[in-house]
């Protein structure tokens, strides 16, 4: 990034928003607006071709999403840091977003003072969040996820997965077969699968079960 002026993209699908946002920041000290794009895909090539610091993009665009774009950019090792743009501050946008490897989250409702600092932050690898956003993410903090499975599920499903039959769980466990196929049952309906295998390898794939599991 040079010392003196930070290279901006602008990603939204509205070009009112996005011509809103290149004219204040081209007007504003410190910043150059190297390329408008319209949706994802767009971003990813500018991104690529024109080198910028930072990348304001949008969430929801026709085409390539900026999820999609944040993800594809991230995987390819590309420098620009990413600050989020949206008018959304739900789990299922905030989350995955700062996952994917944006760096900030920023609401279009935000003071224009707000949105020159959080991207000058940005281009300095800060990370970068509206009120409401970090809000949320410290109270996902402290509010631990529902567990899907009951302890004793978990522990039908690791027998299970070790190879035993439901009499050999069940004698494990000290509890009756008929009480084994009842949890193995409530387990399939949790996975949204239809048998043992199923269940087993869903269990891996959701970080149920570990590979070192009994």
């Amino acid at each position: 990034m040079s010392e003196s002026t930070i290279r901006l993209v602008v990603a939204d699908d509205h070009p009112v928003v996005r011509d809103g946002l290149a004219t204040m920041f081209a007007s504003a000290p410190g910043f150059t607006v190297v390329g408008e794009a319209a949706d994802g895909a767009e971003a990813v090539r500018m991104a690529q071709a024109l080198s910028p610091d930072v990348i304001l993009m949008d969430l929801r665009m026709p085409g390539t999403d900026g999820l999609t774009a944040i993800t594809e950019l991230a995987r390819a090792g590309n420098p620009a840091r990413v600050l989020v743009l949206t008018t959304y501050d739900n789990d299922a946008h905030v989350l995955p977003a700062i996952e994917a490897g944006a760096t900030g989250y920023l609401l279009k409702d935000s003071p224009r003072e707000d949105l020159l600092r959080g991207v000058r932050a940005a281009a300095r690898g800060e990370t970068v969040l509206s009120p409401s956003v970090a809000l949320r993410l410290v109270n996902r903090v402290r509010t631990p996820a529902p567990q899907l499975l009951s302890q004793r599920e978990l522990e039908v499903l690791q027998l299970v997965a070790a190879g035993n039959t439901n009499r050999e769980a069940a004698a494990r466990l000290f509890i009756t077969e008929a009480t084994v196929k009842s949890h193995l049952l409530n387990i399939y309906a949790k996975l949204g699968v239809s048998d043992r295998a199923a269940a087993v390898a869903e269990a891996y794939n959701r970080r149920l079960l570990l590979p070192d599991s009994p």
